[in-house]
Order: structure tokens, then sequence, then C-alpha cells
């Protein structure tokens, strides 16, 4: 049954810089906060600060645009160095107009610029550089989870989470990129309803739910939290990744 959860901001976190040891950090924020992580905590994590340890940036100095992204970049007045990064970062290009490129990720996430971005990105003297979404989310929440559960033994959940806009709704909410530990898709087939009328196709996106509550905490410009301790959730489920929320092309009725 649901209950009451606590939402806890990790502070003090530094500025990430590549090679840094995340799960290291973290733990270190939990200790400051008096956190000892118990089963079925949850720890939320910005995908922004996963990128910056691996070291997912690019200096567009040395990018050299295709044509089709000089296409691309003619038609949405975007930088044309930028367009050719978002294009190696994606499996196919789903919508363009001015300002806008929306495109599916190598990873199966249909997002703006496949999200790569520039807010909350140092700049390297005078060269620009923007930061590219980890090589696997899923695979860095996984190894953030063997990390954090050996250390406090316990069997934890984390999520590495980003900001995602929406077909059909203005404004963005967060989104699972990585889930460890915990189904980030339920169903609720076959259960009964408040009458007894039996559930048939309803599933639940309980990574997504999770990420966008973290990100009530972690603000979306200069908050500095880039990680949430979660408390008071629980699932029976097995764990199932993030991936399983992102709907197959045959059953994608946009594209």
């Amino acid at each position: 049954m649901p209950g009451a959860l606590s939402l806890s901001p990790l502070t003090g976190i530094p500025l990430i810089q590549p090679g840094d040891d995340l799960p290291g950090i973290l733990s270190r924020a939990l200790d400051r906060a008096s956190i000892r992580l118990q089963d079925q905590d949850v720890l939320v994590v910005a995908q922004k600060i996963v990128s910056k340890s691996e070291d997912r940036h690019v200096q567009l100095r040395g990018v050299t645009p295709s044509s089709r992204a000089l296409e691309i970049a003619a038609e949405t007045g975007k930088d044309p160095r930028l367009v050719e990064v978002i294009l190696s970062e994606s499996r196919q290009v789903i919508a363009y107009k001015k300002g806008v490129l929306i495109t599916a990720h190598r990873n199966g996430d249909i997002a703006a610029n496949a999200g790569v971005d520039q807010s909350n990105v140092s700049q390297d003297g005078d060269e620009e550089r923007v930061l590219c979404l980890p090589q696997s989310s899923q695979r860095s929440a996984e190894r953030f989870k063997q990390a954090l559960d050996a250390r406090y033994g316990a069997s934890i959940g984390v999520i590495i989470n980003d900001s995602f806009g929406r077909p059909w709704r203005n404004g963005v909410v967060s989104v699972a990129l990585g889930a460890a530990g915990l189904p980030a898709l339920r169903s609720l087939i076959g259960r009964p309803d408040l009458f007894g009328r039996t559930m048939r196709v309803t599933e639940s996106a309980f990574a997504d739910q999770v990420a966008t509550a973290a990100a009530l905490v972690m603000g979306e410009t200069d908050e500095g939290i880039p990680a949430v301790h979660i408390r008071g959730l629980c699932w029976q489920e097995p764990p199932r990744p993030a991936s399983d929320l992102v709907r197959s092309t045959e059953e994608d009725m946009f594209r």
C-alpha cells in the first residue's frame, strides 16, 4: 500500500569532474546527511553529473558538420556543429522545425537534441563545449547500485533522471534514463479497482514517477542539488530496466 514518502536533498556535492568516483561522492553526501541506506530506499541521481563524471563532453571546435547537419541547421537555426553532435548521438531524426530538433537517442529515448545540452556545463576558456547523455545510463545505474549496496549492506534502487518534454503538453517533466533495483514499469493488469472491476491494460511508469518526484527537490536551474534520497516506497515486482518505459516503434502512433 502507498504511504508517506520522505525526499531528502543531498547537499554539498562538489562540481563533478571527469573521472570522479560518483558512488564515493554520493556516500559522503549521505553520511553528511546522517542517512544510512536501507532496503528499498531509492537514490535519484541527475544525468548531468553522471555524464560529467564519464567525460561525455564534446568540444564544438573539433566538430565538422556533415551535409545532413548543414541541411537541418539551416531549417532549425541551430549551430551546424551542434546538430552534427546530435546526429552522432541519434538513431533516427523524428522531426524538426525552427528552433526544434527531436530525435531518437541511440539508447531509445526520444528527446529534443538527443539530450545534448549546454546548460550547467562549464566552458573551457573561449571554446564552446556540450554535454551528451551517458553511454549507457542503465549500466551506470547498475554500477552505482552495486557499489552502494556493498557499502551499506542494503538492496536499494537507483534512478538516473533527466528532464524531457512531452507530446501534447507544455513544460518538461523528469524521466528515468536508467533504473536499477526496482521495476521501472509496473503492471496493474489483473488488479481490481474500487468497484471490483479488473484492470485490463494499465501500466504504471514507476521509475518516471519517482524521477519526477525527485526533480521537485532537485530543481531545474541553479539549485545545485544533483541527487535525492527517497524513503517510503515499496514494491514486490522484480527489477525492470528503464528501457521498458520506451514504447516500441510498432506501438508508437506518433512516429
